[in-house]
């Protein structure tokens, strides 16, 4: 899996909406995100790791259903943003899954790209946000911030690869 930008999982047995949603996303966070798919939790499972930042999960699936997957994705790597997708829009089975840790719970249809795709911007400048609230500093400062530690973070895995 590549360094640059976050990770972001896949997971719905429909191939046209992942095929739709992964063209969707690559085209408008380009490189930011590194997008993989899977066509059942269980697959899903087995890549999910630290650094497995967001996953989209289809709700009804063969095999494991979306919620026994949310729980083991949290199980294993509790820090991930899991957004719920599902065609159903009973709100007992949307609470059972915010309970499980979901992010959020995306009803299939119109305008549901448009909503995942505000989630995902979200989840990727909340940092932004925290230190906006928490440190009262501008949110063009907070940018400098992060880039400045992030390039930081790159020049030193650089200098300790070359003494490798």
């Amino acid at each position: 899996m590549e360094t640059q930008g976050l990770n972001l999982f896949i997971v719905d047995d429909n191939k046209l909406v992942v095929q739709t949603l992964r063209a969707y996303l690559q085209d408008r966070f380009g490189k930011n995100l590194n997008i993989e798919t899977f066509a059942d939790g269980e697959s899903c499972l087995q890549q999910v790791k630290g650094d497995t930042h967001i996953v989209i999960l289809d709700y009804f699936m063969e095999g494991k259903n979306g919620l026994e997957v949310l729980k083991s994705i949290k199980e294993i790597n509790p820090k991930t943003e899991v957004i719920m997708l599902s065609g159903n829009e009973d709100m007992a089975v949307a609470v059972e899954t915010f309970r499980a840790g979901a992010k959020d719970y995306v009803v299939k249809g119109i305008g549901s790209k448009n909503k995942i795709t505000n989630l995902i911007y979200n989840i990727i400048t909340e940092p932004i946000r925290i230190m906006v609230r928490e440190f009262g500093i501008s949110k063009y400062l907070a940018m400098f911030i992060l880039t400045f530690l992030g390039i930081g973070v790159v020049v030193i895995a650089m200098l300790m690869t070359t003494r490798s």
